[in-house]
């Protein structure tokens, strides 16, 4: 009697790879698109870098704080796809610069969502940033600090997840 020699694999061998596999991309999808939400808030980051500098300039020049986003020479509505808006106030005498991040960016949010870089001085009228889970939301007599609407802690980009 003659053994015949098994070619390819079983239906449960198939069976068992196809499982493992989604098993697989059930976990990686969600941590991926978190990846890629990210990535995109560090870009509003990069809009904020630019804006600190603007006022630390200021700072620097002047030996005071700017008071209106036109003087400390911001650009309120960046044109990008991710930046939806930018704001800046004084709250408690420090700078406070919010970017605000479009819904559209954000999976788990229906309105724009932001956070800060607060500034706060040293010694020797230096300036250093702060990044905060807080947003300016900015009226033309004073300038408030809301908890609401902010970007999940999980979308924030690393260096403000503190």
């Amino acid at each position: 009697m003659q053994k015949k020699v098994q070619k390819g694999f079983t239906l449960i061998e198939l069976m068992i790879v196809i499982a493992i596999v989604g098993i697989l991309a059930a976990i990686a999808l969600p941590a991926y698109q978190d990846y890629v939400v990210r990535s995109k808030s560090s870009e509003a980051l990069a809009v904020l870098a630019e804006a600190k500098t603007s006022v630390a300039e200021f700072y620097a020049a002047n030996n005071r704080m700017p008071t209106t986003i036109n003087e400390a020479g911001l650009n309120a509505n960046p044109d990008t796809q991710i930046t939806a808006s930018l704001r800046y106030g004084l709250v408690s005498s420090l700078p406070m610069i919010s970017v605000f991040i479009t819904a559209e960016t954000l999976p788990d949010s229906s309105s724009d969502a932001g956070f800060s870089l607060s500034g706060v001085t040293d010694a020797g009228f230096t300036l250093r940033w702060v990044c905060k889970r807080t947003a300016i939301i900015a009226t033309q007599n004073a300038t408030s600090v809301a908890t609401t609407p902010v970007v999940t802690g999980k979308y924030l980009p690393a260096n403000c997840r503190n």
